[in-house]
């Protein structure tokens, strides 16, 4: 049986005048000629990472899109291959000039909708499922027990509902009963249960826990009621008995959850959580960008995009201050920042610990690279204001989140913010869902959407070979986000993938 075939016309890409490399539109071997630069190269080149187009001096800062990605450990000869052997990190200076790039965004004649599902209190849905949480791991198996029982044969006869959705997690024990581990758990899970995707919510706890059942309600202003019921297995009668009563809990919530109906809504309904995971030397030429586009679009059209994952827009953070609205959101952004690297030190780890091996094998180098290619996810749009982990996000528009680079931990908080749909790019392949929220996966290259049709959505390699621009492809993902806002699955909806993905943040010792 034939494969299809990519045809890149072009060996290269050169992403600004000014760069010091250009980027393996294909496999490239020693001894070819790059007439577009001048150069032969004198090594092989695999697809996707940088060849010199210039002699690099050891010590010289080199660049990618006009931005400097590391630094060269040894001299490096035009035509050779740059990567982890020659390219290294240091720390410099960045200028975080505040404003210089902010813009307005053209009002859109026509306003985008989907068919969401409208709460009692006004919010949007993009899905409606009925949610068992657990406060500790030593719950976790009663939550995924009374999950369980609802196959989708018991569920027939209430086809307005999803379906109920275990959120387990390993921590919630062995750790401080005060300070910002338990408050990052507390409030993570807060956000889950206040999410608009879940109709209703059943708490399940053992009893003896450092994340107390009712420490929680208090901190986090929760209301036991008709939708939100919590459970304690100690005072209970064990697992069986917190299993019978978590199943009645939700019995009692599937009749309010199957009145919902969807309607047409604004577009400005819609909160996307931006991730990459497993990136690639493409990722900020194409799915990234294109992603990007396609939240211009969703901001102009008064929606709200979440970029996140400090670490992983460290070394390009001096691009986001010029976008910031006011100092003030700057500094909140810059404050992470520097928390970040006091947090790496006392681990005695660095900020380049990222990039991961993959990341490495598809051509990215250093985290200045990776950051510069992460940061286009966010479009162009003003930077409105900066969240810590898994707070409310209140403002329309681009924001930022502080999480980890760690992808299941930073959709985690997103989602427990309020994001109602992830965007997901990848270069080496991700098959990761996230309930309540259904998870968007954009494929870099055209050999990843080949080898991975059921996981990936959207395939985002043919702007390699510029048969379909940046724009263009953000407009696909765009009418792509509403359909899937408004019902349609994705692929690891399809797949059934979602029902384990909730990483809380664990910040401080494990006891």
């Amino acid at each position: 049986m034939n494969q299809p075939v990519t045809l890149i016309r072009r060996p290269t890409l050169r992403l600004n005048p000014h760069d010091d490399v250009v980027i393996a539109a294909r496999p490239i071997a020693a001894g070819a000629r790059i007439d577009e630069e001048g150069i032969q190269c004198l090594d092989a080149i695999p697809a996707g990472h940088k060849l010199a187009v210039r002699a690099l001096a050891k010590g010289k800062a080199v660049k990618r899109y006009n931005q400097i990605i590391g630094f060269a450990t040894q001299d490096i000869l035009a035509g050779q291959h740059v990567h982890t052997h020659n390219l290294g990190f240091e720390m410099f200076e960045r200028d975080y000039a505040v404003g210089l790039d902010l813009r307005v965004l053209e009002t859109p004649a026509e306003p985008a909708t989907f068919m969401g599902y409208r709460r009692p209190d006004g919010r949007i849905a993009t899905r409606n499922y009925i949610g068992v949480l657990s406060t500790v791991n030593c719950s976790a198996s009663v939550s995924r027990y009374v999950a369980q029982h609802f196959t989708s044969e018991l569920l027939r006869e209430f086809p307005n509902v999803d379906g109920v959705v275990p959120i387990t997690h390993s921590s919630g024990c062995g750790m401080d009963s005060n300070g910002a581990g338990i408050d990052v758990l507390q409030r993570t899970i807060a956000g889950y249960s206040r999410h608009m995707n879940f109709s209703g919510v059943v708490i399940i706890g053992l009893g003896c826990e450092a994340n107390q059942m009712d420490a929680l309600f208090q901190a986090q202003g929760l209301a036991e009621g008709t939708l939100l019921k919590p459970l304690v297995i100690q005072t209970s009668g064990g697992t069986r008995k917190t299993v019978e009563a978590g199943i009645d809990a939700v019995k009692s919530m599937l009749p309010a959850a199957n009145l919902l109906r969807r309607e047409r809504v604004p577009a400005s309904h819609i909160t996307i959580g931006l991730q990459c995971g497993g990136s690639d030397g493409y990722s900020g030429i194409t799915a990234n960008p294109a992603l990007g586009a396609a939240c211009d679009l969703l901001v102009a059209h008064g929606g709200t995009v979440i970029l996140s994952e400090t670490p992983e827009i460290y070394g390009a953070e001096h691009l986001l201050t010029r976008r910031a609205v006011s100092q003030q959101v700057a500094d909140k952004l810059i404050r992470r920042i520097r928390w970040w690297e006091t947090y790496t030190a006392k681990n005695e780890g660095s900020m380049d610990n990222n990039p991961s091996p993959g990341n490495k094998a598809g051509g990215l180098t250093t985290i200045l690279e990776k950051s510069l290619g992460a940061v286009a996810k966010g479009g162009t749009s003003n930077l409105i204001d900066v969240y810590e982990y898994a707070e409310p996000v209140t403002a329309k528009g681009f924001v930022f989140m502080d999480t980890p680079g760690y992808d299941p931990v930073s959709a985690t908080g997103q989602v427990a913010g309020g994001a109602n749909l992830i965007c997901f790019t990848t270069g080496r392949g991700s098959v990761y869902g996230c309930k309540p929220a259904p998870s968007i996966k954009l494929a870099t290259n055209s050999a990843l959407y080949e080898r991975m049709p059921e996981d990936m959505d959207i395939n985002c390699g043919p702007i390699i070979d510029g048969s379909v621009s940046v724009q263009e492809k953000g407009r696909e993902i765009f009418e792509l986000i509403l359909r899937v806002a408004g019902g349609q699955s994705t692929k690891s909806e399809a797949l059934g993938i979602g029902n384990d993905e909730f990483v809380p943040w664990q910040l401080g010792a494990v006891m």
